[in-house]
C-alpha cells in the first residue's frame, strides 16, 4: 500500500504577491503605494475594494473574502466602489502575515457557521451554556481538521452488494497531548472523533518568583516517540506556554515535525513565536487575531 500525506488545508487567507511590506501607517482611500508584484521600482498601486460583495457590510478582520475583495489595482484601473478601504486594508495585512509565516501555519477554510462560533466564544454577554457549547462545536470542526493531516494508506473494501470499493484508511500510532488546564477542554472532542485514542497530559505554570514558564507535571504514552502527536491547547497568547510544553515532548524523543498544534484562535505573535522556535512544528487554528479570547479556560471551567 501506498503510504500518502493529506494536501495541506486550504488558507482563507491566501496569499497576495501585490505587496511584501504594510506601512504603518494605513493609507486613506485613493492613496498610492507600492506595487511590489513586478515593474520597475517606481511603479504604484491604488488600494481600491472590489465590489463584488456578498453581504451589506465590510467583512470583518479575518473573514474570508478578504483576499479576495481587498484588492490592488492599478492606476488605470480607475477605482470606485462605496466600501471600507481602510477595512480592505487590515484584511491585506493578514494574508501577508499568513504568507510571511509560511504553510506551516494553516487557518479553517473560513464560514459564516465558523465566524459565528468565534462570535459568540468572544462576546462577554454570553452565558456559560452558549459559550461552552459553540466551544466544543469549534473544538470539533478543529479535531477534525487536524485528524485530515495524519498520512493514511489506500486500502479496498468490499460492500455489502459485493462491490469492491477502493478507499483510505489512516495509519495508527497517533496520539493526543493537552496541556493543562484549558487544553483538556479539546479531550472530548478528541475522543468523539477517535474512541481508542491515547491522551497524555502537561501542566505547565508561570514560576512564582522568575514568572517563567516551568513545567509541573507530564505523563505521556510510554511509546510517544513512535507516535504522531496532537498537541492540544485552545488559546495561543505569547506561545511561550507551548514552546515549553515542546521542549518537554522533544526530551521523549518526539520529533517536531510530527506535532500538529491544534488551537482555536492565536495572536501573529504567539504563532510567529512557536513557528521560530520550532520551524517544522504544524499550527492548526481557526483565527490569527491581536487580541486573543483568554478567557477561554475560566469561562470553560467556570471559574471566571
Amino acid at each position: 500500500m501506498e503510504l500518502r500525506c493529506p494536501d495541506s488545508t486550504p488558507c482563507h487567507n491566501k496569499q497576495v504577491n501585490s505587496v511584501s511590506t504594510l506601512s504603518p501607517e494605513p493609507p486613506r482611500p485613493g492613496d498610492q503605494i507600492p506595487n511590489h508584484a513586478g515593474g520597475s521600482s517606481a511603479s504604484t498601486a491604488t488600494l481600491t475594494p472590489v465590489t463584488r460583495h456578498v453581504h451589506s457590510s465590510v467583512p470583518a478582520k479575518g473573514d474570508p473574502r478578504a483576499c479576495d475583495d481587498a484588492s490592488l489595482n492599478s492606476e488605470s484601473d480607475g477605482g470606485g466602489g462605496n466600501y471600507d478601504v481602510l477595512a480592505g486594508y487590515y484584511l491585506l495585512g493578514d494574508c501577508v502575515f499568513s504568507q510571511q509565516i509560511g504553510a506551516q501555519l494553516k487557518l479553517l477554510p473560513m464560514n459564516d457557521q465558523i465566524r459565528e462560533l468565534q462570535t459568540i466564544i468572544r462576546d462577554k454577554t454570553a452565558s456559560r451554556g452558549d459559550f461552552m457549547f459553540s466551544a466544543d462545536r469549534l473544538i470539533r470542526l478543529v479535531v477534525e481538521e487536524g485528524l485530515n493531516q495524519l498520512p493514511y494508506k489506500e486500502c479496498i473494501v468490499t460492500t455489502p452488494t459485493g462491490y469492491k470499493y477502493e478507499g483510505v484508511r489512516f495509519e495508527k500510532g497517533n496520539c493526543g497531548v493537552s496541556i493543562m488546564r484549558s487544553g483538556e477542554a479539546m479531550e472530548q472532542g478528541l475522543r468523539d472523533c477517535c474512541r481508542s485514542i491515547r491522551i497524555g497530559k502537561i501542566l505547565i505554570q508561570s514560576d512564582e518568583e522568575t514568572q517563567r514558564a516551568k513545567v509541573y507535571y507530564a505523563k505521556f504514552p510510554p511509546d510517544i516517540y513512535r507516535r504522531k502527536v496532537l498537541l492540544m491547547y485552545p488559546i495561543l497568547s505569547t506561545g511561550n506556554t507551548v514552546i515549553e510544553a515542546v521542549k518537554v515532548l522533544i526530551e521523549h524523543g518526539v520529533q517536531p515535525s510530527v506535532i500538529i498544534l491544534l488551537s482555536l484562535f492565536s495572536t501573529p505573535h504567539g504563532a510567529k513565536s512557536i513557528i521560530q522556535e520550532f520551524p517544522e512544528i504544524t499550527i492548526l487554528t481557526t483565527e490569527v487575531h491581536s487580541v486573543a479570547p483568554t478567557h477561554f479556560g475560566q469561562k470553560y471551567f467556570g471559574t471566571d
